[in-house]
């Protein structure tokens, strides 16, 4: 059985290489862009400037025939499947990000703590709901 994901938009930010991006977006990831498609607008119209939100991503340039890596890619961590770590190497490289928004300017919203590449694809957002941490 096949599913289909569609891109609603893509990543716009300085981080162009994954080897040398933040393992998590807290950990120094510059401030990047939500650049959306407009056959979305609708759906993006209540977001809101301080709003923490998960984005969904695809990671394009994941490998996909990944099941056990070491954590954090350190080799004194011992070797462990991908369902129990956040790698991007997995056989469905779907990205999880909490974000803040910090600004918006029409399809395009400025997010900090976002460690996704340049022209990573979106696929989702959510709200973060009040008790998620």
């Amino acid at each position: 059985m096949n599913y289909e994901v569609r891109p609603i938009g893509s990543v716009e930010s300085p981080l162009v290489d994954p080897t040398t991006a933040p393992k998590q977006g807290f950990e120094g990831a510059p401030e990047a862009w939500l650049v959306f498609d407009p056959e979305v607008a609708e759906g993006i119209r209540d977001l809101a400037i301080g709003a923490e939100v998960f984005v969904l991503t695809w990671l394009h340039q994941a490998r996909r025939d990944v099941l056990a890596v070491h954590p954090r890619d350190d080799p004194r961590n011992p070797e462990t499947g991908v369902f129990s770590t956040r790698s991007q190497d997995r056989p469905n490289p779907i990205g999880l990000h909490r974000v803040q928004i910090t600004a918006m300017d029409g399809l395009r919203v400025l997010v900090r703590n976002l460690e996704a590449v340049d022209g990573t694809p979106i696929v989702d957002v959510k709200p973060v709901l009040a008790g998620e941490r």
